[in-house]
């Protein structure tokens, strides 16, 4: 069996073609994959560390004004397209798989035109530009959250939900952190605040704010800052008051699952790949959509979940350091609303997700 992957940009389409791509192996040890994506994308680092042969195409986005980068992108997607059906006659795959980012359009255009299988996989709930211009093209167009179906349109008859393989993959870690390690109690509440891989600076400053109202409280919060705001968040809360132990600051963390396990709330951006994790494991969070992202698509992520009560929203314009205190205050101090929540939160998971996309592609093929 040899399965094309393909998607780039942003990990939040990187890691769930991963994802997937280590299930089937489990499954199908003898499977072999390429992963095509771009030479300016994280993939481009991330696919060859994880071991998969990785091959490129030059491609570009549209903007969304009229500019002249636009005709440059009109011909990229022209010799994109026929290097796309150069790399796939070559690999010759059983099925082609996007899981988005602009790359996926040369290469599931091409796949398509040779006539071999195709899945696009759209992780937000609002569907991004590429995967509805690749909707007429592929046979099968899998989804995560139900409001997106609509995006489709007419080609929604090809629609499947499915779930992002990540939710199956971060199930499946059953390692937990030790609280100890970072310096905290393994017995208090706690509160795991972040903003993405890069960080938030409107996040970390509002934490900041509201450091000093942990001081003797029951309950502890852990803030990741990213690592280019880490000195200067650390040397903010060390220089407020010495004794808050029960805050404490880390630039980064490679085992995001483990802690997931251990904390009681988390408070996050509403990125696609970290709402499935918190699905999948059930736990409660405050989410802060980026306003900065496509369409606005993390307020409708954080809807889908604070709609079915697994979340509650703080928009940023409305965040700062006493409304981030109260709301992890009231979580943390009231258990009962965090079993409500977490109740909630797995009804929304898709724990069998690669299967159920794996699935997909098997009746395609």
């Amino acid at each position: 069996m040899k399965i094309l992957l393909s998607g780039g940009g942003t990990g939040g389409h990187i890691y769930p073609a991963l994802a997937l791509m280590r299930r089937i192996k489990t499954v199908h040890p003898d499977a072999e994959f390429l992963y095509v994506g771009t030479e300016r994308g994280l993939e481009s680092t991330i696919v060859p560390k994880a071991g998969v042969p990785f091959r490129s195409v030059d491609i570009q986005g549209l903007k969304r004004s009229l500019s002249l980068d636009n005709l440059k992108t009109v011909y990229l997607m022209l010799t994109s397209v026929q290097k796309s059906k150069k790399i796939v006659k070559e690999f010759n795959p059983d099925v082609v798989i996007g899981t988005g980012g602009y790359v996926c359009a040369p290469v599931l255009y091409a796949a398509s035109r040779l006539n071999i299988p195709t899945v696009v996989h759209e992780q937000n709930s609002v569907a991004g530009v590429t995967n509805k211009f690749l909707a007429r093209f592929v046979d099968r167009i899998a989804i995560c959250f139900e409001d997106v179906r609509q995006d489709f349109g007419k080609y929604g008859n090809k629609v499947v939900y499915t779930g992002n393989p990540r939710a199956q993959e971060v199930v499946d870690i059953t390692e937990t952190a030790n609280l100890t390690d970072y310096g905290l109690s393994n017995d208090l509440p706690t509160a795991l605040v972040f903003g993405g891989s890069r960080g938030a600076e409107k996040i970390n400053q509002s934490l900041v704010e509201a450091a000093a109202r942990f001081a003797g409280e029951n309950m502890q919060a852990i803030l990741i800052t990213g690592e280019r705001h880490f000195e200067k968040v650390e040397k903010q809360i060390s220089s407020l008051l010495p004794g808050i132990s029960n805050v404490k600051v880390l630039p980064y963390t490679d085992n995001m699952p483990a802690l997931f396990r251990k904390v009681e709330l988390v408070v996050c951006r509403s990125g696609a790949t970290t709402l499935t994790e918190l699905t999948a494991l059930g736990i409660p969070s405050v989410l802060i959509p980026s306003p900065y992202v496509t369409a606005n698509h993390q307020l409708r992520n954080a809807e889908s979940l604070a709609n079915n009560g697994a979340a509650m929203i703080i928009e940023e314009a409305d965040l700062n350091g006493t409304r981030l205190y109260d709301t992890i205050e009231l979580l943390l101090t009231n258990k009962e609303k965090r079993e409500k929540m977490s109740v909630r939160a797995i009804e929304l998971g898709v724990p069998d997700a690669s299967d159920r996309l794996f699935a997909v592609m098997q009746e395609i093929m």
